[in-house]
């Protein structure tokens, strides 16, 4: 539901659809389950180096151990998260982390590379509507001002989940094998499970009708659903939101797969440290997310717009700092510009989702944002990884590596378009580009 100025002026205070405790609460524990997502997602990457030689596996199998979770989570988390629209979202998340922990807990009892790879689709399909379905929940209880801080701060859920899995996992693979490290993380997630289960409840996610509607908004809200899926890529804007965000997010998923493994061959470093290592740069990965969306938020309040040239700047920054990185000789220089390169690796994860959402009707967003999440997976986090170790075996992970940083070439292009066409889509669809404030959309139905 938009927000309604009050009589006073223009100036009032942000509507909260529940209560501002519970709504923190909920987007702990959400984010605490995206967590588990991703810790089990990027144990994996922590163990490359045991199980490429206790299984005798090229990088080009390894990355495909990574790449088929990421292709799975794009392949179904459209219809997953359609359905998550109309059976009900808490319910879908309880399954889906369900279905990821017992899978992860069975690439722990895995006896060769075909049984991996199976648990690892099972992974895949677990995970593939979380992340659209958890962030829509956490977008319906938060008021519209927050909303690219929270998609930053959300998505950045899967980096700091990246630095758990591969530093936690790392350690435990050290101290106790590779097999224990995906048992931990299977654990974990089950435990998290249960405790979502208990305090998050699909009544307490209070419908926009309890909020005072309007007439219009009651009728949009209360439409069929295949009236509103069209409006899903009814916009160039929107479209290009998605093909940018898929392939800046191919830089960041190469770079949270295989610099474990780059600091174990080119720093020489254990298991553990390497893993360590490229712990601190996922969470810089994170933090980087976290303020993309912040600054997207603060230099967009009064021109919407600008939320685009936050996504360009990354996607440039990010080109021209990685490619300097991996010409560099190792040492502390190629550590810090590297650092900085990652930090801007995914700083338009926040910016872009908050576009999707401004562009899109309210009470499909779990299927918006899935179709984000479709992008992403297919056009960044599952070719990622794979095309790398393909490339790797021919020419070695760091002229790999020296190749990724080209790819946001085509993410900033993407971004561009996107930003021309911006403010005439939102004025066609029926949204408010004018200076004055954010265009706001209903708050979404959770019936």
């Amino acid at each position: 539901m938009a927000a309604t100025p009050s009589a006073s002026g223009p100036a009032s205070e942000p509507v909260w659809p529940v209560g501002r405790g519970y709504a923190w609460t909920v987007f702990a524990l959400s984010f605490g389950l995206l967590l588990s997502d991703y810790m089990s997602r990027q144990v994996l990457n922590a163990v490359f180096p045991m199980l490429k030689s206790e299984w005798l596996l090229s990088d080009g199998a390894l990355g495909s151990l990574s790449s088929i979770v990421a292709l799975a989570v794009g392949v179904l988390t459209f219809p997953m998260s359609l359905m998550a629209d109309r059976w009900g979202r808490v319910r879908s998340l309880l399954l889906a982390a369900t279905l990821w922990s017992i899978a992860t807990i069975g690439c722990a009892i895995s006896a060769n590379y075909g049984q991996m790879f199976v648990a690892r689709l099972f992974v895949g399909i677990g995970e593939a509507a979380y992340g659209s379905v958890g962030i829509a929940v956490v977008l319906s209880i938060f008021p519209i001002a927050l909303r690219a801080t929270l998609s930053g701060a959300f998505i950045a859920g899967g980096a700091f989940g990246a630095v758990l899995g591969v530093s936690i996992g790392g350690a435990v693979a050290d101290a106790a094998g590779w097999r224990w490290a995906f048992a931990v993380m299977g654990i974990l997630g089950l435990v998290l499970a249960a405790v979502y289960g208990v305090v998050v409840k699909e009544r307490k996610l209070v419908p926009a009708a309890d909020l005072g509607d309007t007439p219009e908004d009651a009728a949009e809200a209360s439409a069929p659903l295949r009236a509103h899926l069209p409006r899903l890529f009814s916009s160039v804007s929107v479209i290009s939101a998605y093909v940018g965000s898929g392939l800046q997010l191919f830089i960041a998923a190469t770079l949270l797969s295989w610099l474990p493994s780059y600091f174990n061959r080119y720093y020489h470093l254990t298991t553990a440290k390497s893993g360590s290592a490229a712990g601190v740069y996922a969470l810089v990965i994170g933090v980087g997310m976290i303020l993309g969306g912040v600054a997207s938020d603060r230099i967009s309040a009064g021109v919407p717009i600008r939320k685009w040239a936050v996504a360009v700047g990354c996607s440039i920054g990010s080109l021209v700092l990685l490619t300097v990185a991996f010409q560099l000789p190792n040492g502390p220089a190629q550590l810090i510009t590297l650092g900085l390169g990652a930090l801007l690796s995914a700083g338009s994860a926040g910016p872009a989702a908050a576009m999707v959402a401004n562009l899109t009707p309210a009470n499909v967003a779990a299927t918006a944002f899935g179709t984000l999440t479709l992008a992403n997976s297919l056009l960044g986090l599952a070719p990622g990884p794979a095309l790398t170790g393909v490339l790797a075996d021919h020419v070695g992970l760091l002229g790999a590596l020296r190749v990724m940083p080209l790819v946001a070439i085509a993410a900033t292009a993407a971004f561009l378009v996107g930003r021309h066409w911006y403010e005439r889509d939102l004025l066609r669809i029926g949204g408010h580009p004018a200076p004055a404030a954010e265009p706001e959309l209903p708050a979404e139905s959770t019936s």
